[in-house]
This record gives C-alpha cells, structure tokens and sequence, in this order.
C-alpha cells in the first residue's frame, strides 16, 4: 500500500533550485524563469521510478537545445563536444538526482530505479495508473523545461476508488 507523498511543489521546487545552483548554473547567470506551463513542449526526459512506500515517478524533461545546455554545463564541456551519450548520461544523472531527494524525504521502505533515458517526446511516456501530483516548469534560455512528480494510482484502483 503506498502512502500518501509527503514531497508537496514547493519541497519539489527546492530540489530543482538546489540541483540547478549545484549543476547547471554554478555562477548564477543562467537561472531557470518559471513559467507554471505544466503542458509546455518536451522533446526528451528522464524519469525514476520510485516504489515501495510510494509508488511513482520523477520526470525530468526539456527541449533537445535545454538537454545538449545541461550536458555542457554538467559535464564541463563547450556545446559542440556534447555527444548523444553525454546527453543521456546526464539526463539519467539529472532524474536520479532529484528522484534520491524525493525518496529522502519519503517514510522508510521506498526505492529508486535506476534512470530511464527517452530521447523522444515527453508524450511518448507512459506511466500506467499513474497522475501527474506537481511540477516545476520552466524557461532556461529561452528553453522550456520541467521536473514532475507521477503518483501511481494503483492503490486507489483496488479500492475502487
């Protein structure tokens, strides 16, 4: 039986500042504007599953542009050495990331999967019985952005709710 989630979008959007300070934007120039868009376009993301105590997911999605940005400054390298596999890579990173810290904060019993890389469309995934709970989303550089939590509904489903 998966609990209630204890992680609320402002805890959410703590972590993502926190990763974004950290990782992508170390000097503070290139901040991540909000924008509240939960529907805005993506063209590739990351995602861990989280089970046990909850069950859910964590998605981290952005433009191709954001994605290649965010291996660059991930990995200490100028735009045009940035490779598919340091794309990936860091988009796992990104998702596993901010997945550790979600399951942090979560009662004991839960664990995260190992990073799913999709180097298509957000709207190509697929979390069966699952909702979308919160997000943050935004513009980096003119490039849309987002971070959301998936909770299964799998629970709810059997006690026909």
């Amino acid at each position: 039986m998966s609990v209630e989630v204890e992680v609320n979008e402002s805890d959410l959007a703590e972590m993502v500042e926190q990763v974004w300070e950290s990782y992508l934007d170390p000097e503070g120039i290139s901040p991540l504007i909000p924008t509240y868009d939960e529907n805005q376009p993506s063209e590739v993301h990351s995602s861990v599953s989280i089970t046990g105590s909850w069950s859910g997911h964590v998605v981290y999605a952005c433009s191709r542009a954001a994605a290649q940005r965010a291996a660059a400054a991930f990995l200490a390298m100028e735009m045009d050495e940035v490779s598919e596999d340091d794309i990936s890579d860091t988009l796992g990173e990104l998702a596993n990331i901010v997945g550790g810290n979600v399951k942090a904060m979560l009662p004991a019993g839960a664990h995260l999967s190992l990073p799913q890389v999709v180097l298509v469309s957000e709207s190509s995934a697929r979390y069966p019985n699952a909702k979308r709970i919160s997000g943050v989303y935004g513009m980096w550089e003119g490039e849309p952005v987002s971070v959301s939590m998936w909770q299964s509904s799998a629970d709810n489903k059997e006690e026909g709710a």
